[in-house]
Order: structure tokens, then sequence, then C-alpha cells
């Protein structure tokens, strides 16, 4: 999954150009730290967000290196946008029956 992840993310970037410097840079922070299996850009790109597939353990230490990394390449306000979202996989649609 983290392998396809990464090749999709490189895909709308090169591909379709549809990324932006802000989320290859998200992107690539991600992926260059332990524990993370793939990221990629998600939405509609051109400034949108981006979904890392990652280690339960390793979530505040690449929730810190992604952020790191934005400040060094732009500047400490716009790291002000950034937002995480911590979300765990769960069994997905199923039908429910009362």
């Amino acid at each position: 999954m983290g392998k396809l992840m990464k090749e999709s993310h490189t895909s709308l970037r090169d591909d379709f150009q549809v990324s932006c410097i802000e989320l290859d840079v998200l992107v690539n922070a991600a992926i260059n730290c332990s524990g993370v299996l793939g990221s990629r850009m998600t939405g509609g790109g051109f400034g949108g967000c981006t979904v890392t597939l990652l280690q339960r353990s390793v979530v505040d230490s690449v929730m810190a290196t992604m952020r790191e990394n934005f400040i060094r390449k732009f500047n400490k306000d716009a790291a002000q946008r950034i937002e995480f979202y911590i979300c765990t996989p769960s069994e997905g649609a199923r039908r429910v029956s009362l």
C-alpha cells in the first residue's frame, strides 16, 4: 500500500501536474521518516492536503519532521497553516442490521 501511495503521488505530481511545492515538501518529509509506509497528496491538489500511512509509534516524530521541513523550505509563518488530523483505520462500509 505504501509503495502505491508513493507512486500515486509521483504520478499526480509529474503526469497530471496537480500537486504543488507545499504538498511535495510534506510528502517528501514524511516518506523519508522511519516508520512511514507511504504518503501522497489527496483532495483537489494545488495546496490541498496529504495522507500518510505510518506506524502509530512514530506519529509525533513524523509530524515534527514534516513541520520542520516545511519551515525550512518556506518560513515559520507558513507553518502556522499546517494542521494534522490523526485517524485510525476502521472496518469500513458494511451492512448494519438492526
